[in-house]
């Protein structure tokens, strides 16, 4: 049997915040997504062993400005694209001016920097890999997922669609389903 799951990372990454930061005592606010204030002082052993805990778990500290603020854009970005109770109908560097108070040329410039690549780019790249997850998961059309996606048609959304993965969302469509009944098939031989 295989049972689709749909996840909240954002939910799922506060919930181990919270229990991890709980288990080791620390009286703490969690300001937003990726960000926790630390409400008293903690002794640089206590800290490591708090980043050995969070570490299995895929999260780290940082502390290089510059690699904070790219992942503060890229939360950003992230919650943009996968969270659906968001609908976005700004640019995306309106939002994430706004959203990260800081002009849209610095946060290009310093994202540029750190990860070698655009903020387009990468928004692309999440824009993609959630279409892949919403053909894998959901029952929904091209012209569904191009209009979720605020593509301004389905053949924008193809077009990028097969530069980033080599293949059209159609295609991609029918190897899912291919897949699918494989293992609908397995599961019925082995029964």
């Amino acid at each position: 049997m295989t049972l689709s799951l749909k996840f909240d990372y954002n939910k799922i990454c506060n919930l181990v915040l919270e229990e991890k930061l709980k288990a080791h005592n620390f009286k703490y606010r969690i300001t937003r997504f990726g960000e926790v204030d630390v409400l008293e002082k903690i002794s640089n052993e206590q800290l490591k062993s708090f980043s050995e805990d969070i570490s299995e778990y895929g999260i780290e500290i940082l502390e290089n400005p510059k690699i904070v603020l790219v992942q503060k854009i890229k939360d950003a970005i992230h919650d943009m694209v996968f969270n659906q109770d968001t609908v976005i109908q700004v640019k995306t560097s309106v939002y994430l001016s706004d959203k990260l108070n800081l002009s849209y040329a610095h946060l290009s410039n310093v994202f540029s920097e750190v990860t070698y690549t655009s903020i387009e780019n990468y928004l692309i790249i999440q824009k993609i890999e959630y279409t892949k997850m919403l053909i894998a998961k959901e029952q929904l059309t091209l012209t569904e997922i191009a209009f979720k996606l605020d593509y301004s048609s389905v053949a924008h959304l193809s077009r990028q669609f097969k530069n980033t993965t080599g293949i059209t969302p159609s295609a991609f469509q029918r190897i899912i389903n291919k897949r699918k009944t494989m293992m609908e098939d397995n599961n019925q031989t082995n029964e």
